[in-house]
């Protein structure tokens, strides 16, 4: 089932209640394509945290669940769960979310161990719940970090602050 993954870790690093203005298939939109334009993003690992190692780079991947696996949100992928939004919107969103580390010396770069984690998105009228699991990695950035780098990237999106984090544990 897509948006929905069989396995979701009970183990959870990280959860947040965000306020919503608008519709929850109006999120899902933004968010499906916030996602996409992670995807293609590099960061300068001081921009997301009070970082553990310096002068790093780092990439995103973002997946959506299906069942028991995760597809790549590339332009397919994102029609394919636009179009399946259209009909109704999902109560629950799973995702992947990688973060490729790159120690940059110079103008060269060597990556370094990843953080593997599993982002689920509860949705209720006018509330949207974050819970993230970190998997496996070094947690060069924690959970609270890409909660806060989500809600931010959303509202840069919309030109306006329509996510307002209410409590963030």
């Amino acid at each position: 089932m897509l948006g929905f993954y069989e396995n979701f870790p009970e183990t959870i690093h990280g959860i947040a209640r965000v306020a919503v203005s608008f519709s929850t298939k109006r999120l899902q939109q933004m968010l499906i394509a916030t996602f996409q334009k992670l995807n293609s993003k590099t960061y300068s690992i001081e921009t997301l945290a009070a970082p553990s190692i310096r002068k790093c780079t780092v990439d995103f991947e973002f997946g959506i669940a299906e069942g028991k696996g995760f597809n790549y949100i590339d332009n397919e992928e994102t029609a394919k769960t636009l179009q399946a939004m259209q009909k109704k919107p999902f109560g629950i969103m799973d995702f992947f979310c990688a973060l490729r580390y790159h120690k940059t010396q110079g103008k060269e770069s060597s990556p370094l161990r990843f953080d593997y984690f599993m982002v689920r998105l509860a949705f209720n009228e006018g509330l949207m719940e974050m819970r993230i699991s970190h998997e496996k990695g070094p947690r060069h950035v924690e959970p609270e970090d890409v909660i806060r780098l989500i809600v931010n990237e959303v509202n840069q999106a919309c030109k306006k602050k329509t996510l307002r984090i209410l409590d963030l544990a």
